[in-house]
């Protein structure tokens, strides 16, 4: 017997959205942004996918899957930062209670930026960001510091479809 799976996410910019269609689609799962899912509805999921973008400290509508329960739950990110260098672990503690972690699946992609598209909120944090790091030291700036620095108020996308790849193959040894 398969299981039924939902892939469900909040994305402001696409980034999110795009990864979110390339997980439903390899998984064959049903795909709704999180504004139309009714949280009753996710009791009828064998495995809940949702994905966030990652904005000062918080999974973008995550509250979905953490105030609602889920059978098997995996939580995809997506923001600027490269996961193979970032500790998310303040963001995760921030939005997880330590039971609700325990049985969470967590997977971390990066997306992009178009500062032309950025909302007056996300342009003065991305301003405030650029402040911070620029008041930094030079030879205590990091390789995120300077690739900040170097793209700032630019076009930029990291998107990759191989990144899902271990969401992927987690889910389907799960299945």
């Amino acid at each position: 017997m398969s299981k039924k799976i939902l892939v469900t996410y909040t994305s402001k910019y696409g980034s999110t959205s795009q990864y979110a269609q390339w997980i439903a689609e390899k998984l064959n799962a049903d795909l709704f942004p999180a504004r139309s899912v009714n949280p009753k509805d996710l009791s009828q999921y064998d495995i809940v996918i949702y994905g966030g973008g990652l904005y000062a400290g918080g999974i973008a509508g995550v509250k979905l899957v953490t105030q609602n329960p889920c059978k098997n739950l995996i939580v995809f990110t997506v923001g600027l930062a490269d996961p193979s260098t970032t500790d998310y672990s303040p963001i995760i503690n921030k939005n997880f209670t330590p039971q609700l972690l325990k049985n969470t699946k967590l997977f971390h992609l990066r997306g992009g930026i178009d500062y032309k598209k950025l909302g007056p909120v996300h342009k003065t944090m991305m301003a405030m960001m650029k402040n911070m790091i620029q008041k930094k030291p030079v030879n205590e700036r990091d390789g995120e510091d300077k690739e900040f620095l170097d793209t700032y108020n630019s076009k930029v996308n990291f998107e990759n479809k191989q990144s899902i790849d271990s969401l992927i193959a987690y889910v389907n040894g799960m299945l």
